[in-house]
């Protein structure tokens, strides 16, 4: 095979990637500081995404026609926005029922998702359709053969790594980044600790839904396009690449997010004749994997609370 066809398809599994990592964080954050499974962070991906589209609009409307602010303006109303919104949920809808069995936090986030998904589609104007999202990053590209790259992607590869660099100096660098591990660990001796179990739970849901935004925003400035069915994909495949990394292991869902998107990688290549089902592949592979390891490929070793 080329080796710039070869190297192409490296490129854009990295990109898929750190999308699929960002998203998986999320999950895997919120499952270790509460145990629970918040299935409405798929639609608070893409809420993001619509958030940062609706903040480029209004931008222009206001007479902003410099890409540069547009873009920050955009991710910084994204990540804002998106933060709030999952700290609403966990005080609102998570901690309340922290004590309740699992199935109802996962019936309870998942009717939310619905209602976020269905809130966009309903009052977005034509929220039904896919949405144009604008170009804000340089054009152009550099030719190696048959490698191509493309300056925009370069882009977002690079911001994608720093962002996942930067959590995880986050949580283990930083004192927030301490009571996030001390409360996942045990969430009792962390209090008695002084460890203020609430504030640290609605920060890491503040943090997980953040980087949930960022990989909306990227992901529509990768595709040039956002549509309201966007958490479905992006919160299947990130909960996949979760759990094929170990549930609270945020190394592993970085490596879950990289595994998922080398699957659909290879799915693609290894089935040109079926290339739309690169999908299905992964999927298929991700059940071979997770009964091979059910506990996750990077899952760490539970200790018993007594």
């Amino acid at each position: 095979m080329d080796p710039g066809l070869v190297a192409q398809h490296l490129l854009n599994g990295l990109m898929l990637g750190v999308v699929y990592a960002l998203v998986a964080v999320g999950f895997t954050l919120f499952f270790g500081v509460l145990d629970v499974i918040q299935f409405s962070h798929g639609d608070v991906v893409m809420f993001g995404a619509f958030t940062a589209l609706a903040a480029v609009i209004g931008l222009g409307a206001a007479g902003v026609t410099s890409d540069p602010i547009l873009l920050m303006g955009a991710l910084i109303a994204a990540i804002v926005v998106t933060a709030l919104l999952g700290a609403f949920v966990a005080r609102m809808l998570v901690l309340p029922l922290a004590k309740s069995p699992p199935l109802h936090v996962l019936l309870i986030t998942l009717m939310a998702g619905t209602a976020l998904r269905e809130a966009v589609r309903v009052f977005y104007p034509q929220g039904s359709n896919p949405k144009p999202f604008p170009r804000l990053l340089p054009d152009g590209a550099v030719e190696l053969g048959t490698l191509t790259l493309r300056y925009d992607v370069l882009i977002l590869l690079a911001v994608g790594i720093v962002a996942i660099v930067a959590v995880h100096l986050l949580l283990t660098r930083t004192r927030i980044g301490l009571a996030v591990r001390a409360v996942a660990q045990d969430a009792e001796t962390a209090s008695v600790l002084g460890i203020p179990f609430r504030t640290t739970v609605l920060a890491t849901f503040a943090l997980g839904s953040a980087l949930g935004a960022l990989a909306g925003v990227v992901n529509g400035l990768y595709y040039s396009e956002v549509t309201f069915s966007l958490g479905l994909t992006l919160g299947a495949i990130g909960f996949a690449a979760a759990v094929i990394g170990g549930l609270g292991n945020v190394g592993g869902a970085i490596v879950g997010g990289f595994v998922f998107a080398g699957l659909q990688t290879i799915g693609a290549v290894a089935l040109p004749f079926a290339s739309a089902y690169k999908d299905v592949f992964a999927f298929a592979a991700v059940i071979v994997l997770v009964a091979w390891r059910p506990a996750g490929l990077l899952a760490e070793p539970s200790a018993e609370r007594v």
